[in-house]
């Protein structure tokens, strides 16, 4: 009982999330060994924090890029994405039927509860197939996208380490939204589009009518479509296969220098920051030194390997190969995505990075208790660390205290953050209504950016002579029979139409320049109320646009209150300050 005591005390010490006497255990992104479900192994990773494993057997010099696959699978939300990993991973025996956790890439809490993909994940899986005539052993790296519109840059962050797709269409629902936008993602980085129709055991799949919208939205040939099921598990022996002859081999050079592209980064308690690359061109090895062409820092590599599913050290990552780095970062701060990493004492041409991330939504976050500031302030820290996208700032209100005034990148991004907050921290927070970043200029010709309205002030001394505000444009897809109700909706939120066509005799698609304004608090939900659930929205950023803007103050026994200051157009202000005093 004395060494039970002990390793107990041990993974207490180490902030492991496991009661070992209660056998309750709770996996969390920095823990992501859950098939250590021994006490000999959980002693064992609090000792030397091994979920790392090292597989003797595993020799990545018999993969030549020209044996390399790196495809990616994206859809709209809920197509069945994440199913078809998990029966990928089960062909290629990366993991074994019926073991560890459906949605097995899908390693986050709150992907899990909601049934959503947030965080890109990359699996390295062998396959053997006949290639023109002889047996050949195949190394093919999948990434799990997300497929919310708010987590697109995680899409494009994946896209950049692959050479082709699997673009995921439900039998039953048919081209969506976010479909359309993935796939303009995909075609614009110029990569192999395999379709796949997912779901055909479905009672209303209806392959057909989506293999008509396949060819008339994105002239893509119909036959070329695998029917599948992830679920029953008909018709995935094509899968492989039609990844392995139609997606080409990455085009690096293993003579020329190293080159990697950092796709993703994230903190382990043990080894500090873990950063996935992809080697575009040359090879990495164990204690080689390797510098970020972004900061100019120059690290050593301590470990280096593949993920199959989980870390499995290699020594070695060749060209064209997917895997993991650790050098020892002490931050993600210093691992920017879309770095490009080099072997020191080399000079490289940098690879082209991603877009940079955008933030279009801002809201103020307040300890519930004005006591839990400096818990909240670690907890956001902790958080920020695997989640570099949200910008922090520190702020005070007069009403509600000391807080942060955080930058997402939509809504659902702002609802995952509060709710791993509350999950993985423990904090309980008031945040305040979502703003958006607006513009102002002066008589005297100054201009500022505006990102919470209580900065703007009431009695300015300066006169305002131009505000502009964002717009985005709208992508919507709805049952043609609610067509009249969507524009009503989208011409009281001032929008304007720029497109308007019909995909099949049964749907229409519709884009509209909308004022991001009026789309962050309810217009998600009036658009599915209003068309009972069929319409998909995806929207992407565009330029801002000048507009009469005013700020609107809420006066209580005469005082402002700055924590419900809010930033509306001239016409509707009137209404807003009602409906907020009635509330």
């Amino acid at each position: 009982m004395s060494s039970l005591y002990r390793a107990s005390k041990t993974l207490k010490s180490h902030r492991v999330p496991f009661n070992l006497f209660s056998g309750n255990y709770k996996p969390s992104r920095l823990d992501s060994a859950p098939y250590l479900n021994s006490i000999l192994g959980w002693t064992q990773c609090a000792l030397y924090g091994s979920h790392f494993r090292e597989d003797p057997s595993i020799d990545l010099s018999q993969f030549p890029s020209d044996k390399i696959r790196n495809f990616s699978i994206i859809a709209h939300v809920d197509h069945g994405k994440s199913t078809l990993a998990d029966r990928l991973l089960e062909l290629t025996g990366t993991i074994r039927k019926g073991h560890g956790q459906p949605q097995y890439l899908d390693k986050l809490q709150v992907e899990r509860e909601r049934g959503i993909t947030v965080k890109a994940q990359t699996a390295t899986m062998f396959h053997r197939h006949n290639f023109f005539g002889s047996d050949t052993n195949f190394l093919l790296n999948l990434v799990d996208t997300p497929g919310h519109v708010d987590f697109s840059y995680e899409v494009s962050r994946s896209l950049a380490a692959c050479q082709g797709v699997l673009l995921v269409v439900d039998a039953a629902q048919g081209v969506q939204a976010q479909t359309v936008a993935n796939f303009y993602l995909a075609f614009e980085a110029n990569l192999t589009i395999v379709p796949v129709i997912n779901k055909i055991d479905q009672p209303t799949a209806d392959p057909d009518r989506v293999k008509e919208q396949l060819k008339s939205i994105f002239d893509l040939d119909p036959n070329e479509a695998l029917l599948t099921s992830a679920k029953t598990g008909q018709g995935l022996e094509q899968v492989l296969p039609a990844v392995i002859e139609r997606i080409p081999p990455p085009p690096g050079q293993s003579t020329s220098p190293l080159r990697m592209l950092l796709l993703d980064s994230y903190y382990d308690e043990y080894k500090g920051v873990i950063c996935h690359v992809a080697v575009v061109d040359g090879a990495l090895r164990k204690g080689e030194k390797i510098s970020s062409a972004a900061t100019g820092q120059s690290y050593e590599v301590l470990d280096v390997g593949i993920m199959h599913p989980e870390l499995t050290q290699t020594g070695v990552l060749l060209t064209g190969q997917v895997g993991y780095v650790v050098s020892g970062m002490r931050s993600t701060k210093e691992a920017r995505v879309g770095d490009t990493l080099y072997h020191t004492r080399s000079t490289v041409e940098p690879l082209p990075g991603f877009k940079p991330v955008k933030h279009m939504v801002f809201s103020g976050l307040y300890p519930a208790d004005g006591s839990d500031f400096e818990a909240l302030s670690h907890a956001i820290e902790r958080l920020t660390c695997n989640d570099a996208s949200v910008s922090v700032t520190k702020e005070s209100s007069t009403a509600l205290g000391l807080g942060f005034r955080c930058g997402f990148l939509g809504l659902l991004h702002m609802d995952v953050f509060h709710q791993r907050l509350e999950q993985e921290h423990g904090t309980h927070v008031i945040s305040t209504v979502p703003t958006v970043p607006y513009i102002f200029e002066f008589s005297d010709g100054s201009k500022i950016h505006i990102q919470n309205p209580a900065m703007l002030p009431s009695n300015p001394k300066q006169r305002v002579t131009a505000c502009w505000e964002p717009t985005v444009i709208a992508t919507i897809i709805i049952p043609s029979e609610y067509v009249g109700s969507i524009i009503t909706l989208c011409s009281e939120r001032r929008g304007e139409q720029l497109e308007y066509s019909f995909i099949d005799s049964q749907r229409a698609l519709m884009k509209y320049r909308l004022p991001l304004r009026e789309i962050v608090v309810d217009f998600y939900n009036e658009l599915k109320s209003i068309t009972s659930g069929y319409a998909s929205f995806d929207y992407e950023e565009a330029d801002y646009q000048a507009s009469d803007l005013v700020k609107l103050d809420i006066l209580l026994n005469g005082q402002p209150v700055d924590a419900m200051a809010a930033i509306v157009h001239r016409l509707k202000a009137q209404r807003v300050g009602r409906e907020l005093v009635e509330n």
